[in-house]
């Protein structure tokens, strides 16, 4: 039998031997299998905050589902945009990106939060602070994207006004990190695994750990959403995929050697240690803990301040979600 293979077996056989400590229960049992055999993620290298997601191939075959696929995102095009589509899905993604998209009407719908704490505020040694970032350049992905809309409500959170005290450098087909290295901007939002791999080079400093630093650290950094018309069409199908997934995060906290290794073998990332860094930061243990709504009212409410938004959060929340399985399944996966 090859390295890989065994390996395999092994992660199968963690799985298989971890479910009745992750709540196999009867409600699960007794449900219907779902209406669908298929589910579609995206698949996006070394974006290590979605381990749960990417170590979840087997537990979804456990609930009933044979044809588990991982698409390969389109350059310059968001998850969200995907799943609106319906090229995907299920979609992780930032709660300020979901809000975008159930603020220009999109067809979605927020189920849960998965974890907390993978971005970053990375900074030069002249910046100790997120006021200290007024007259400096700022390295952004894309305008309205998480990194701008994130570091827009930090900075007004301590009084600077965002549009005009911070000078922002969208780097095309360069990476903010990449510019960052190079000298070329004095700060950025990573995401993980970049923070990691900065650690690793020992460059910059973390002034905001979303992790740590409150109030960041109490809402979440990541939340699954899938379409209306797949709720609508496979409710028992969206409850097993949500089952599936929150067992996979408290696999991430519970053995995140393995969920690291299975990340790394399975294609999503190339760096082991790197994976088991972000595993060992972010929050994967507070799904159960947080309240998603607490996460999307924060965030609405900064986001329409700040004009990136125009619906108000009781709107947002009314039309772009659906706790109905969340609260179903905390009670059956109490633990």
């Amino acid at each position: 039998m090859s390295m890989l293979s065994r390996r395999r077996f092994l992660g199968s056989t963690i799985v298989a031997g971890t479910a009745a400590f992750l709540g196999t229960s009867g409600s699960a049992h007794a449900e219907p299998p779902p209406e669908t055999g298929t589910v579609r993620f995206a698949r996006l290298f070394d974006s290590t905050c979605e381990a749960a997601k990417n170590v979840a191939a087997d537990l979804l075959r456990a609930e009933g589902f044979t044809d588990v696929r991982y698409v390969d995102g389109e350059p310059g095009v968001d998850t969200g945009v995907l799943l609106a589509r319906g090229d995907l899905d299920f979609d992780f993604n930032f709660p300020p990106t979901h809000i975008t998209s159930i603020d220009a009407g999109m067809p979605i719908k927020v189920l849960t939060g998965m974890h907390s704490g993978c971005l970053e505020l990375i900074a030069n040694d002249t910046i100790h602070g997120v006021a200290d970032l007024k007259g400096k350049k700022f390295g952004i992905d894309k305008w309205s994207g998480h990194p701008h809309v994130l570091v827009t409500i930090m900075a007004a959170n301590v009084g600077l006004d965002p549009v005009h005290d911070i000078q922002w450098v969208e780097g095309g087909d360069v990476t903010p990190m990449q510019l960052f290295i190079d000298g070329k901007i004095d700060a950025f939002l990573g995401a993980a695994p970049e923070p990691q791999q900065m650690r690793a080079r020992k460059m910059g400093r973390s002034i905001v750990n979303t992790s740590l630093d409150r109030p960041w650290s109490q809402y979440y950094c990541c939340m699954l959403a899938t379409r209306v018309d797949y709720l609508d069409r496979y409710p028992v199908a969206t409850k097993r995929v949500m089952r599936a997934l929150l067992k996979a995060a408290d696999l991430c906290v519970s053995n995140p050697q393995w969920a690291a290794r299975e990340v790394v073998d399975r294609g999503f990332a190339s760096d082991y240690e790197l994976v088991l860094g972000t595993l060992s930061e972010a929050r994967y243990d507070r799904w159960r803990e947080y309240d998603p709504e607490d996460t999307l009212r924060f965030f609405a409410l900064r986001m329409r301040e700040a004009g990136f938004i125009k619906s108000n959060p009781h709107a947002i929340i009314a039309a772009g979600t659906d706790w109905r399985f969340l609260s179903e399944l905390k009670r059956e996966l109490k633990g």
